[in-house]
C-alpha cells in the first residue's frame, strides 16, 4: 500500500524556519523509487544535522547497496533543528525522509549510524516525531525494526533500551542479509509478530538483539554476567569484515547536496582498517584487518566520482592515508592524470612517519597547498611510548623542517590530555614543541611568517582497546593542565604569537566517557536527559553538563553507581565489561596484555605494527577468518589518459 508524502503539508511551513533547504531533498544522484516496488523498506539516519549528515561515507554507501536491488528501497532521514522540531509537533508532521517525505514509521526497518555517542539524544527525538514508542518493547507490528550501527554500536548497551538490534563492523553485507531475512518473513505472512523476526535475526550470529539478553549486577553495582534468555541465541555476537574492497567500489553515485555541508569533496576510502596498534584508538581497534583498495581500484572510483559529482577536491581517506602500500604511486599517477586540471587531491590523515616531501609535493601539484597536519598525541616521548605511537620528537622536528623548507608555512599538530600516566609536565612539553616547530620553520625558511597551530582533545577510554580499563581524568584536571599551557604559550614573546591555541573544555569528555563505556542503566540518564531538551549535544554551543550530571544523579540515585564510577574509575582484568558479549575479533587477554606493557614501571614497552612483523596474537585474524591485504598489488591505473 502507497504511503503518501507529507511535503505538500511540509513545504508551506518551511519559510518559517532557519535553513529549509536541508529538509528539501532532490539531490544529485539521490535515488526515487515507487513505494510499491518494493518488498523491505529500509529508513537510513545519520543522527545529526543534514549538513553533518549527508556527507557521511557510511550512510551513503548503504544507501546504494541497499537502492541496487531491484526488491529494496532505502531512503535517508536527518535530525531535525529545534525550529524544525517545533514546527513539526505543532503541526502534526512525523520525522520523515528527505528522498520522498514518506514517514520514517511506514518502514520495515530504520537503520542509525553512530560514529558518536553524543548523537543518542538526536535519536530519541527522531523516534520519537515518528510517532514510535521510545523503549523497543513497547514496539508493535506497525513500527519499524531500529538497528544501530557505526563505530558506537560496539558498545550499544547505553541505548539498549531503545534500539531492537545492533549490528557491528562493515555493513555493506550484512544490511543485505538483513533484508533477505525480513522479506522471507514478510513473504510468510509475518509470523510470529516482531519478536519472531527479531529472533531470525538474532539466531543469524551476525545480529545483537538487547532484549534477548539478561544482565545481572553484584551489589558494588559491577555487572555479575550478560546471557541469553531464549534458546539459540548465541552468548558472543561477532563483527562483520568486509574482505574485498575492489568488488563493493561504493559510492558509485555519490550524492551532491543542495546545501552547504562539511565536507564539500568527494572521498575514496583506500584502505579500511589498521593495525599500527595506538593504544586509545577504537578506530583502529575494531576494524582490524588492513584491507587495502587496489590502484585501479582507486583511480576508477576517483574519476567515477568525478565525472558523477563535479567536485573540484578528492580525499583518500583511511585512518592513516600515507600507510597505504603503494602510496606513492597512487599520488603520482593520481597527479599526473590531473595535473592542469582544477582537480586537487588530499590525504586527510598522515602520520609524522609516513609522511614525505614527495608524497606532499604530488599532492599539491595543480598549486592547493594547504596546511599540513600531524597527530604527535602525546606531548613527550614518554607518553607517546605509553600510547604506542611510535614518532620521536625529532621524528616531527626533521618532518616539519622538510615541510617548511619547500614552501609549506603552515603546521597542525594534534594532541590529547589525559592520556593514561600523564603528568603536567608531559602536557607543558606540547608547548615546547611547539616553540621547537616554529624556530626550525624560521631557521629553514629563513621567514617569519610561520605558523604552528595546537589542536588538544580530551582522552576518553574506549570500549576493544587497551585503554578500556583506564580511569578518565577529571575534567577539573583536564582544565586546569590546558590553562597552565596556554598561558605558557601566550607568555612567550619570540613565538606566542605564532602558535595558535585550541581546545575543548573537558566536560564533554565525560559524558563522552559516560556513553561509551556505560552499560544498560545509563539508558534512564539518556532519556532523562533527552526529556529535558538535550538535543545535538555533540555541538558544542547545545552541549549542557550541568543538565547531563543532574540527570545522571537524579536516574541513578537508586544505584550504588555514579558519574565518576562510570568514568574515573579504573578497571580491573575480572570485572565483566559492558561490551565482553560483542566480539571485535580482539582477543581479551591480549588487550590486557598491551594495557600492562604501557603501564610497565620499567617504560612502556613498544608494539610494531604486525603489517612488517611477525604476529603478535591479537586474535583478529584466525578467529574472524581473515588476514592483511596489502600491495604491491601489481596493478597499474589504467589507462593513464591525462585529462
Amino acid at each position: 500500500m502507497s504511503v503518501e508524502s507529507v511535503f505538500p503539508r511540509l513545504e508551506p511551513l518551511l519559510p518559517s524556519i532557519g535553513k529549509p533547504i536541508q529538509y528539501v531533498g532532490g539531490e544529485l544522484n539521490a535515488t526515487s523509487k515507487e513505494w510499491d516496488s518494493a518488498e523491505v523498506r529500509w529508513a537510513l539516519m545519520y543522527p545529526d544535522a543534514y549538513e553533518v549528515g549527508l556527507p557521511n561515507q557510511g550512510v551513503q554507501i548503504l544507501y546504494e547497496v541497499l537502492n541496487e536491488r531491484d526488491w529494496i528501497l532505502a531512503e535517508r532521514t536527518y535530525a531535525v533543528f529545534s525550529d524544525m522540531e517545533k514546527v513539526m509537533r505543532d503541526n502534526d508532521i512525523p520525522q520523515f525522509t528527505v528522498d520522498a517525505h514518506r514517514p520514517v514509521r511506514a518502514f520495515d526497518l530504520m537503520g542509525i549510524s553512530f560514529s558518536t555517542e553524543l548523537g543518542y539524544t538526536n535519536f530519541l527525538t527522531a523516534i520519537d516525531l515518528a510517532g514510535m514508542p521510545l523503549h523497543a518493547v513497547d514496539r508493535g507490528g506497525e513500527d519499524p525494526i531500529v538497528i544501530a550501527g557505526g563505530h558506537s554500536a560496539f558498545n550499544p548497551e547505553p541505548i539498549a533500551d531503545f534500539i531492537d538490534a545492533a549490528v557491528l563492523g562493515d555493513g555493506e553485507e550484512i544490511v543485505l542479509a538483513i533484508s533477505a531475512v525480513v522479506r522471507e518473513w514478510k513473504a510468510e505472512g509475518c509470523p510470529g509478530g516482531r519478536d519472531e523476526v527479531l529472533l531470525r535475526l538474532a539466531k543469524s550470529g551476525g545480529v545483537y538483539v538487547p532484549k534477548f539478553y539478561d544482565v545481572t549486577y553484584l551489589p558494588d553495582g559491577r555487572i555479575q554476567r550478560v546471557v541469553p534468555n531464549r534458546p539459540g541465541v548465541p552468548w558472543r555476537i561477532a563483527k562483520h569484515t568486509l574482505m574485498d574492497l575492489d568488488a563493493w567500489p561504493y559510492p558509485k553515485n555519490p550524492l551532491v547536496p543542495l546545501a552547504e555541508t562539511v565536507h564539500e569533496r568527494f572521498s575514496v576510502e583506500i584502505f579500511r582498517g589498521c593495525t599500527r596498534g595506538c593504544r586509545f584508538c577504537q578506530a583502529g581497534m575494531i576494524t582490524r584487518p588492513v584491507r587495502e583498495r587496489s590502484i585501479e581500484g582507486i583511480g576508477q572510483m576517483v574519476q567515477n566520482g568525478l565525472d558523477k559529482t563535479g567536485f573540484e577536491e578528492v580525499g583518500l581517506l583511511s585512518l592513516s592515508s600515507a600507510d597505504h602500500t603503494e602510496i606513492g604511486e597512487v599520488a603520482k599517477q593520481l597527479g599526473d592524470r590531473y595535473e592542469g586540471t582544477n582537480t586537487s587531491l588530499s590525504l586527510p590523515s598522515t602520520r609524522v612517519d609516513a609522511f614525505n616531501i614527495t608524497l606532499a609535493n604530488e599532492f599539491s601539484r595543480n598549486g592547493r597547498r594547504s596546511g599540513l597536519t600531524f597527530a604527535p598525541e602525546g606531548g613527550s616521548d614518554r607518553l607517546r611510548k605509553v600510547i604506542n605511537k611510535m614518532v620521536s620528537e625529532d621524528d616531527l622536528i626533521q618532518t616539519v623542517a622538510a615541510a617548511y623548507s619547500h614552501g609549506w608555512r603552515q603546521v597542525k599538530l594534534y594532541f590529547m590530555c589525559g592520556l593514561p600516566t600523564e603528568t603536567d609536565e608531559d602536557v607543558m612539553q606540547i608547548g615546547e614543541l611547539a616553540k621547537r616547530v616554529i624556530q626550525t620553520g624560521r631557521e629553514v625558511s629563513g621567514r617569519h611568517d610561520i605558523r604552528c597551530t595546537v589542536s588538544i582533545g580530551g582522552f576518553v577510554p574506549k570500549p576493544h582497546t587497551p585503554f578500556q580499563w583506564a580511569s578518565q581524568l577529571d575534567h577539573e584536571t583536564t582544565d586546569a593542565r590546558l590553562q597552565k599551557l596556554r598561558d605558557f604559550v601566550r607568555a612567550d614573546k619570540k613565538f606566542g604569537k605564532s602558535i595558535g591555541f585550541r581546545y575543548h573544555d573537558g566536560k564533554p569528555g565525560i559524558i563522552e566517557g559516560l556513553l561509551s563505556r556505560g552499560d544498560r542503566r545509563v539508558g534512564r540518564v539518556i532519556e532523562a536527559v533527552w526529556r529535558d531538551g538535550g538535543r545535538f549535544d555533540g555541538w558544542s554551543e547545545h552541549f549542557s553538563y550541568e543538565r547531563w550530571a543532574r540527570m545522571t544523579e537524579e536516574s541513578l540515585a537508586d544505584e550504588p553507581v555514579d558519574l565518576d564510577w562510570f568514568t574515573t574509575r579504573e578497571r580491573e582484568y575480572a570485572e565483566v565489561l559492558p561490551w565482553d558479549h560483542l566480539d571485535a575479533g580482539l582477543d581479551r587477554d591480549w588487550l590486557w596484555e598491551d594495557w600492562q606493557d604501557a603501564l610497565d614501571p620499567a617504560g612502556a614497552v613498544e608494539v610494531e605494527d604486525c603489517r612488517w612483523t611477525p604476529c603478535f596474537d591479537c586474535g583478529v585474524c584466525p578467529q574472524m577468518d581473515t588476514e592483511i591485504q596489502i600491495g604491491p598489488t601489481g596493478r597499474n591505473l589504467l589507462p593513464l589518459s591525462v585529462v
